[in-house]
């Protein structure tokens, strides 16, 4: 390919990342998973923390080791708002950057042990802040078994499961989305990840598991791509 193409398809690709930025409200409502169950509003998550970056960056690590200990809801919150939450209210853009602003992932939580919420399998609604109840339980034992039986995943107060969407970013950007939607998984998880360093929990990168068995447990038609496990490190 010449110099001269090259230089139209980015100029056509910026053009179309800015229509899309300019159009997101409409089009991330329109795409969005939307389910039936009850909702629970989460409570408003904070903007300052008694953390720096520079410290979570520093001390985040991987742990696998978790005390049988709750979480509270407002830990809970603030990981969701850290992992897809609306940081610009009129144009509905996120805590993690994403190609287009298309936002291809839709976030699930597997319940466990967190105080004042029923165990069971939620859906995160970011522009509300809440959680929509899917189905009611306790699936980490299950999404353990899914996950190649990793205890940290079944003793975990918490599990975030990231789901893909691919067809959100692949429709706008042909097979280049594809892999524009991986790295937004790691944006997503690494804010997951320095969140929880600075609240004091641990959590770790769970990426070997049965696609469709993972799904299953989250009811979801996407592609499970990431598994957090969260919880008071032990």
């Amino acid at each position: 390919m010449g110099y001269r193409k090259v230089a139209y398809l980015v100029v056509f690709m910026v053009i179309v990342s800015s229509l899309l930025i300019l159009f997101k409200p409409s089009i991330e409502r329109k795409k969005s998973v939307e389910y039936y169950g009850e909702v629970i509003k989460l409570p408003e998550p904070s903007f300052k923390g008694e953390m720096s970056v520079e410290e979570a960056i520093a001390k985040r690590r991987s742990i696998r080791s978790y005390k049988n200990e709750p979480l509270t809801l407002e830990q809970l919150s603030q990981l969701l708002w850290a992992s897809q939450g609306i940081t610009e209210e009129r144009r509905k853009f996120r805590s993690a950057p994403s190609a287009g602003a298309t936002y291809p992932f839709e976030t699930y939580v597997v319940v466990g042990n967190v105080d004042g919420l029923t165990p069971g399998v939620y859906h995160y609604d970011p522009f509300e802040h809440s959680l929509t109840l899917i189905k009611e339980g306790d699936f980490r034992e299950d999404l353990k078994k899914a996950a190649l039986n990793q205890d940290w995943v079944g003793k975990a107060a918490i599990n975030i499961v990231l789901v893909a969407f691919y067809e959100r970013t692949t429709n706008y950007y042909g097979e280049r989305g594809v892999r524009y939607v991986h790295m937004e998984a790691g944006h997503i998880g690494q804010n997951i990840y320095l969140q929880a360093t600075a609240l004091g929990l641990g959590t770790v990168a769970v990426g070997a598991f049965h696609d469709d068995e993972v799904a299953e447990v989250v009811e979801t038609e996407g592609a499970p791509l990431y598994i957090f496990p969260v919880g008071i490190p032990g």
